[in-house]
């Protein structure tokens, strides 16, 4: 369910104008979009399962190269930084909120209280790439107000439909376009779409009603139970082993 929930969080990023702009100006995924894919999963491992040194490393080498990409915004020809506070928050917001939301849909029980004890833990997250924690939503509530804040400033630009086709659509490697594992992508892909809030749908000219969600949410369970019912040993990254090893080293 996590691959399920970044791939959610990548449709919405892609609904800021500005956000969407700085990755279609700046990044390679297009030529490249499993490399991306790995280096982007490394990071984010290393931010979970990283000691404190790797975990600061990894964070001064994205704020590095943030800190020299510039892009247009096609609507006003204006340029900004990349790595603006705003454009920042949304990308962590959208990250952290859409990887909740899809365990949730998959079945995980957690109280309200464990759902915020975990946006707040996230706050750490945020800091990593150059976000003040006071300026970063810390609870259900707070995320929920965040969203409803900034929906007037997100819309579906070229930029937006362009990548939300080629997430729906992906080249796939070694031939694999042409065998089933395309249909087991664009089922992943239907199910982030699926998973996503009904405001963002309707920005993509999608269906919000209740039978979309009535559907998803049988398909997430069902694809969370499958997942709880494989071996953590069969699936656990070596980042994660070593990570409870510390853990239990610690106790």
């Amino acid at each position: 369910m996590v691959t399920v929930g970044g791939l959610r969080s990548l449709y919405l990023q892609a609904l800021h104008p500005r956000a969407v702009a700085g990755v279609e100006q700046n990044s390679s995924y297009r030529k490249d979009p499993w490399g991306r894919l790995a280096r982007t999963s490394i990071f984010v491992t290393t931010v979970i399962y990283g000691t404190t040194e790797e975990v600061e490393k990894a964070g001064a080498r994205v704020r590095k190269l943030h800190s020299r990409m510039t892009a247009v915004d096609r609507r006003t020809g204006e340029r900004f930084r990349v790595d603006e506070p705003e454009l920042l928050r949304w990308v962590h917001v959208t990250e952290v909120e859409s990887y909740l939301a899809a365990v949730l849909r998959g079945g995980l029980r957690l109280s309200p209280q464990e759902q915020d004890g975990y946006f707040r833990e996230q706050t750490r997250a945020a800091a990593v790439v150059g976000l003040d924690p006071a300026t970063v939503p810390d609870s259900v509530a707070a995320v929920a107000d965040y969203y409803a804040e900034m929906q007037p400033k997100l819309e579906l630009t070229v930029d937006s439909a362009a990548t939300g086709i080629f997430l729906t659509m992906p080249p796939l490697p070694y031939g694999l376009g042409l065998t089933p594992v395309r249909g087991a992508a664009f089922g992943v892909s239907a199910l982030a779409i699926g998973l996503l809030p009904p405001w963002a749908r309707r920005l993509y000219g999608l269906p919000g009603l209740p039978a979309t969600d009535l559907v998803t949410s049988v398909n997430a369970r069902v694809v969370g139970r499958l997942l709880r019912a494989v071996p953590i040993e069969w699936i656990e990254s070596p980042a994660r082993k070593r990570a409870m090893e510390r853990l239990d080293h610690r106790n």
